[in-house]
C-alpha cells in the first residue's frame, strides 16, 4: 500500500513538474513577404499594442535608438542588391532601428540582425544604410505598431512605419530596369519568339526604345507559325506609339479577328475601341 501511494505522488510530481501553461504572447509576431519587380523581400517583427499607453516621446523616447517593434531584432531581407538612402545595399539580411522624433525618424539598417532589442554597443561600421524620414501625422490612432509595404512600382516602394498617429515612409529602390534589361540582352544572342515577345512588351510599357521593340515585335509575329490575337494586340500599341498608325490598324484588325474566332470579348472590346480612335470614326464591325 505505502508503495503504491509513493509511485502515484511521484507520477502526480511529474506531471505538475512537465506541465506547462500556453498563454498569448504580449506582441505578436509577423512576417511579410513582397515582390517588388525580379526582388523577393521578407520582414519579420514583433508588433507591440498602445494598450492606452502614450507612445512617441513616452514608451518609445524622443532621440534614442529603438528597434522598430518588440523582443528580437526588426529584420528584412532582400534576395537581389537595392538602394536605401542613396546607397547600394547588398542582397542579404538586415536589421532595422530607428531614432524617433517629434517631426522625423533616422531609420537605421544594421548589418547585425542577431540582437535581442538594441545593440548592447552600437557599431557605426555595421550601418549599412540611414533614412531620414518626415514624420506624417494621422487622424487616428493605429493601435498594433505596423510595417508595411507601400506606393509600390516595379522599381521603388516605400517601407511604412504606423503606430499610434504617426505614419513613417522610408523609401527602397530596386534594380529592376537593370535586371531586366541585362536578361533581355543575354537573351538576345538567341532568342525566341517568346523572348522577343516579352521583351518587346517590356520596352513598350516601361518607355524605352520604341523603335527596338517594334523591331522585336515582329520579329516574335515572323517566328510564331501561328500567332495568338495578344501578340498582335501588343505590335499594335506599339506601332501606334511609334507612329505607325497604318501599322497599328492593320495589327489591331488581325488581333480583332483571332479574338473573335477565339471568343475573347476582352480583346474583341480592346480592339475594337483602339480602331475607332486610330480610324478618327466608328469602327463598325465587318
Amino acid at each position: 500500500m505505502k508503495k503504491l501511494i509513493i509511485l502515484t505522488l511521484v507520477f502526480a510530481i511529474t506531471l505538475t513538474a512537465n506541465a506547462q501553461v500556453k498563454s498569448p504572447q504580449a506582441s505578436t509576431s509577423q512576417t511579410i513577404s513582397q515582390t517588388v519587380g525580379l526582388t523577393n523581400v521578407e520582414l519579420s517583427y514583433s508588433r507591440p499594442s498602445m494598450k492606452g499607453r502614450v507612445i512617441f516621446g513616452n514608451l518609445v523616447p524622443y532621440d534614442k535608438v529603438w528597434r522598430t517593434g518588440a523582443n528580437g531584432n526588426t529584420k528584412i531581407t532582400f534576395d537581389k542588391n537595392v538602394m536605401i538612402g542613396g546607397k547600394d545595399i547588398n542582397a542579404g539580411t538586415y536589421a532595422i532601428f530607428a531614432k524617433p522624433n517629434a517631426q522625423s525618424w533616422e531609420v537605421y539598417f544594421y548589418s547585425d540582425s542577431s540582437n535581442w532589442g538594441t545593440p548592447g554597443e552600437w557599431d557605426a561600421e555595421k550601418v549599412v544604410a540611414t533614412v531620414k524620414a518626415n514624420v506624417v501625422p494621422l487622424p487616428f490612432n493605429v493601435e498594433t505598431f505596423s510595417l508595411s509595404f507601400d506606393d509600390i512600382t516595379n522599381n521603388s516602394a516605400n517601407l511604412g512605419f504606423s503606430w499610434e498617429n504617426a505614419y513613417i515612409a522610408v523609401p527602397i529602390s530596386f534594380m529592376t530596369d537593370s535586371q531586366v534589361t541585362k536578361s533581355i540582352e543575354s537573351v538576345m544572342s538567341g532568342p525566341s519568339s517568346g523572348d522577343y515577345y516579352t521583351s518587346a512588351v517590356y520596352y513598350l510599357n516601361a518607355n524605352k526604345d520604341i523603335n527596338k521593340a517594334k523591331n522585336w515585335i515582329d520579329k516574335a509575329i515572323e517566328m510564331n507559325d501561328e500567332p495568338a490575337f495578344w501578340y498582335y494586340r501588343q505590335q499594335s500599341l506599339i506601332y501606334a506609339k511609334s507612329g505607325d498608325k497604318k501599322g497599328a490598324i492593320k495589327a489591331a484588325k488581325e488581333s480583332l479577328r483571332l479574338a473573335k474566332e477565339a471568343g475573347n470579348d476582352d480583346y474583341v472590346a480592346l480592339n475594337t475601341q483602339s480602331l475607332k480612335i486610330w480610324e478618327g470614326r466608328k469602327y463598325e464591325d465587318r
